[in-house]
C-alpha cells in the first residue's frame, strides 16, 4: 500500500524525532524503524480491541525489515491504567529478555501509549519507544510530546515521566476501524487545538466537521499534520511543561475531576475533555475575560461533533475535591486555562471557593 507521507519534525536536540504521516504507513513502519536505526529486537504493546485488526500487519511489515518481535497485549479501557497493569508488563518484557538497547512499541489508543510510555521509561531505567497510534485523539495529541503515565484510585495520571518516543508513525487508515464514538471522542482534542492556538483551524472544523467524522481522507490527514504541528511547536518551547505547554491542559483540569468521580467508566477521555472545554469557557465567560459570542461558538462545535456537554451531576463539592488533587493545583487555588478569545487561552488562578460557586451554577441540580 502506498502513502502520501507527511513529516513533522520535533526538534529537542538529542531527544529529537520526527512524526510520520500517511494512509498506508502502517506496512512501511519495519522500513521506518529499520532507518532510525531501532535495534531489531523489539516488543509490541498492544491491547484486546486494536491486536485483533492491526498486530499481524505490523508484525509482518517489521519482520520483513528483519526484527524480531514479542507481544504484550493488555487489557482495553481506562479503568486498567494502573500500576497493577504496569508491573504485569514488566513481567512479560523480563521473560521476552528485552535489554537496554531493546525498544517497545506502542500500538493502541491514549491509554496505551501512556502506559508503554511510561513502561519504556522506567524499564531498565529507559529503553527506545515507538508510539504508533490508533485513535483520531492519540493521533493528534497524546502520542507526541513524551506525556506518559497512569492512574490512581484517587486522580488521572498521577504518576509518571515526561519521556519522548524515538518515532510517532501515524497511518489515518487505521481510523476505520475506530468505532464513531471514539473519532467523535478525538475532536475533542482537535477542537481544543483551534480554541488555543489556531482561529483558522477551529473555522475550518465549524465548515468541516462533517468531513472528519465521515472519513475524508484529505481532511483527516490535513487536521491531524496542523494539530501535531501545533503541539510540536509547543513542546520544542516548552518540553516539561513549566510554561505555554499547560495550554494543552484546556478542558483538562475539569475533564479529569469528571472521569475520577465516575470511576472512568463512564465517558471516553475526549468526551470528559468536551465537557471541561465548554464549563472553562463558561467560567471565563463570568469572569469577564471571553465574550458569549465565543462561548457559544465552542458550544455549537463541540455540539456539531456529537460530544458530550453537561456536567455529570455530583455535588459541587466533589468536583473540588478532585481538581485539589489534580497536577495543576497551586496551594488553594487551581490553575486554569481559559479562553480569552478563539485561538487565546491563559493560565488563570482560581481558588476552591470560586471553583465551588462556578460549578455550582453550571450543574443540571442548580
Amino acid at each position: 500500500m502506498q502513502s502520501d507521507r507527511r513529516i513533522e519534525h520535533v526538534g529537542l536536540g538529542s531527544r529529537s524525532y520526527d512524526i510520520y504521516i500517511g494512509s498506508g504507513l502502517l506496512h512501511q513502519a519495519g522500513s521506518i524503524l529499520g532507518g532510525i536505526g531501532l535495534h531489531k529486537k523489539t516488543a509490541i504493546v498492544t491491547d484486546t480491541t486494536v491486536g485483533p485488526y492491526y498486530l499481524d500487519t505490523l508484525k509482518a511489515s517489521l519482520q520483513a525489515c528483519g526484527f524480531t518481535t514479542h507481544v504484550a497485549v493488555l487489557p482495553d479501557g481506562e479503568q486498567y491504567k494502573t500500576l497493577a497493569t504496569i508491573e504485569g508488563l514488566y513481567e512479560q518484557l523480563l521473560d521476552f529478555s528485552l535489554d537496554r538497547a531493546c525498544s517497545l512499541i506502542a500500538l493502541g489508543g491514549g491509554v496505551i501509549g501512556d502506559m508503554a510510555g511510561f513502561a519504556a521509561a522506567t524499564f531498565l531505567r529507559g529503553i527506545r519507544l515507538v508510539q504508533i497510534p490508533t485513535t483520531l485523539l492519540a493521533q493528534v495529541d497524546s502520542s507526541v510530546g513524551g506525556k506518559t503515565g497512569v492512574n490512581l484510585p484517587r486522580g488521572k495520571n498521577m504518576v509518571g515521566a515526561f519521556y519522548q518516543p524515538s518515532a510517532v508513525i501515524i497511518d489515518p487508515f487505521v481510523l476505520l476501524t475506530l468505532p464513531d464514538r471514539e473519532l467523535r471522542a478525538g475532536l475533542a482534542e482537535v477542537i481544543k487545538y483551534g480554541v488555543i492556538r489556531d482561529p483558522g483551524l477551529f473555522a475550518f472544523l465549524e465548515n468541516g466537521i462533517s468531513d472528519i467524522v465521515g472519513h475524508d481522507a484529505e481532511a483527516v490527514a490535513s487536521v491531524i499534520m496542523q494539530c501535531c504541528r501545533i503541539k510540536a511547536d509547543i513542546i520544542v518551547q516548552d518540553e516539561t511543561e513549566t510554561g505555554v505547554r499547560a495550554h494543552l491542559n484546556y478542558g483538562h483540569t475539569i475533564g479529569h475531576a469528571v472521569e475520577t468521580l465516575t470511576g472512568y467508566t463512564s465517558f471516553l477521555h475526549g468526551e470528559a475533555v468536551a465537557i471541561g472545554m465548554l464549563t472553562a469557557a463558561r467560567v471565563s465567560r463570568r469572569l469577564g475575560f471571553c465574550s458569549e459570542n465565543d462561548v457559544g461558538r465552542v458550544e455549537s462545535l463541540l455540539r456539531a461533533a456529537g460530544l458530550p456537554l453537561i456536567l455529570p451531576p455530583f455535588p459541587a463539592d466533589d468536583y473540588v475535591n478532585a481538581m485539589m488533587k489534580d497536577k495543576k493545583k497551586t496551594g488553594s487555588s487551581v490553575n486554569f486555562v481559559l479562553p480569552r478569545r478563539i485561538g487565546e487561552v491563559f493560565l488563570h488562578p482560581i481558588s476552591a471557593d470560586h471553583i465551588r460557586e462556578f460549578l455550582s451554577a453550571f450543574l443540571p441540580s442548580a
